[in-house]
């Protein structure tokens, strides 16, 4: 009878893995609890408070990232389920705490897209991980005899996009929130063949992650090949406008003080931002507005790109995922103004009582920022709908936040970059309001704005 670390499940080698994940934008990371008093609020670790991020929603990123590459490997590396047979993943991957949680508390509501005001019972509010949150990953590969090769190369790709910042956590990650990036990494090898690989694994002590050579360089000893980048790069659309606020913008947000004005300008980690989540109601219903003006279906195409979304409550209708990434952004130099404002009673003309209230928006031209688009598997077509809307952002006629009808939310567009099937457009801005365009093929823009015109048959989704 042979000794039983000859025979260690077969295998020729564990490896483990440190990293220090930090949040770049704040993130959500929920419970699903429905007793809490906030309707969506943040998984904790109950013995100390702390922030929680399980090994089950680093696995399912993962896995979803790595499905999206090489289907088969995903199934190799996580593990798979059939209605006969079952194998367990080659990767364990640990929850993860953090420090004690900085919070951000936001509201969100549905916006009626006939009335453009707050639908009805449709307001709720969430509570946010802090940007700077950080996190202690580990994760153990076990390596078979036999196809242990793959395996490593395929957690190599996936531990590049965490590293550069291709996977997002949490909630509502096409709307800017979860972005993080992990920059530092301990690694450590056990030869499972030999009985002091074993007791080396046995008497384990987690190594400290350091900065230094990437992670694809430390597992496999080089870099990802151009090959192996390209199958990890989806085919995107990618649009960034730079713009400037034409007067002012107010995304509103409680002020939180008895002193201050009643509302001021969305804040995150002491700037304030443009929230993903209002940049994509904003270019939703622009959508639907443009697809309508031209005698097409406007709320189906919006679904085609932004996901099915229920406008009167139907039951029946199976919700999608949007297609439009939109991050969130910073305001640089902002300008903060506080201005009273009191309501006024249109049949006298006169004041309201108790109707005064006050309002610091962010001010004036040197308040710029930049709007990220990103479109999965663009056609055609979508991407002229894309250059409709950056038309109508960069004249200041689509306007973000809220108070559009006393002149808020107005842009004006400085700079944007549009790549797309391997080429890039440039445009400027000139004098007056002229656009100067430049890049491999100008006139090429325009044929996709005609083949939207030109669409009839939307089908009603996506091939």
């Amino acid at each position: 009878m042979s000794a039983q670390y000859l025979n260690a499940r077969n295998l020729k080698e564990r490896i483990l893995v440190q990293g220090k994940l930090v949040l770049v934008t704040p993130t959500h990371l929920g419970t699903g609890d429905t007793d809490s008093p906030i309707d969506m609020p943040l998984i904790r670790d109950p013995l100390e408070g702390r922030a929680l991020l399980t090994g089950a929603t680093i696995a399912g990123a993962l896995r979803n990232y790595l499905h999206l590459q090489n289907p088969r490997l995903a199934e190799t590396l996580f593990g798979s389920v059939s209605t006969t047979t079952s194998r367990e993943s080659y990767l364990v991957i640990d929850d993860a705490i953090g420090n004690k949680p900085g919070v951000e508390f936001r509201d969100g509501v549905a916006i009626d897209p006939q009335t453009r005001t707050a639908a009805d019972k449709k307001k709720f509010d969430y509570e946010l991980l802090e940007a700077g949150t950080s996190f202690n990953l580990q994760f153990e590969l076990l390596v078979p005899q036999n196809g242990g090769t793959q395996l490593v190369e395929g957690l190599a790709v996936c531990l590049t996009a965490l590293e550069e910042g291709e996977i997002r956590l949490g909630k509502r990650k096409r709307r800017g929130f979860g972005r993080c990036q992990v920059t530092q990494w301990a690694i450590q090898r056990f030869d499972m063949t030999q009985p002091q690989g074993m007791f080396a694994w046995l008497e384990y002590k987690p190594g400290k992650p350091v900065e230094g050579e990437g992670i694809a360089r430390r597992l496999l000893g080089r870099a990802l090949t151009d090959a192996e980048r390209a199958a990890a790069q989806q085919r995107q659309c990618n649009l960034t406008i730079d713009v400037c606020v034409d007067g002012s913008i107010l995304i509103r947000a409680d002020a939180g003080s008895d002193s201050g004005p009643d509302f001021v300008h969305l804040h995150s980690g002491g700037n304030p931002v443009v929230s993903g989540t209002s940049l994509a109601g904003a270019l939703r219903q622009r959508v639907v507005k443009i697809a309508n003006t031209l005698d097409k279906p406007g709320r189906e195409i919006a679904n085609i790109l932004f996901g099915n979304y229920a406008y009167h409550n139907e039951s029946d209708m199976q919700l999608t995922a949007s297609r439009v990434w939109v991050d969130e952004t910073a305001i640089a130099n902002p300008v903060n103004l506080v201005q009273s404002r009191i309501k006024i009673d249109r049949l006298t003309g006169s004041t309201f009582q108790e109707a005064l209230f006050s309002e610091q928006p962010v001010f004036g031209k040197s308040a710029q920022f930049r709007i990220h688009i990103r479109l999965e598997d663009p056609k055609e077509w979508e991407v002229g709908l894309l250059l409709l809307l950056l038309k109508d952002i960069w004249m200041g006629d689509l306007t973000i936040g809220g108070e559009s009808s006393v002149g808020r939310g107005q842009l004006k567009g400085l700079h944007a970059e549009l790549k797309f099937a391997g080429k890039t457009w440039i445009f400027q801005a000139g004098d007056g309001k002229t656009v100067h365009v430049s890049g491999t093929d100008a006139a090429q823009l325009q044929t996709f704005v005609d083949q939207f015109h030109s669409m009839n048959d939307f089908g009603g989704h996506h091939e």
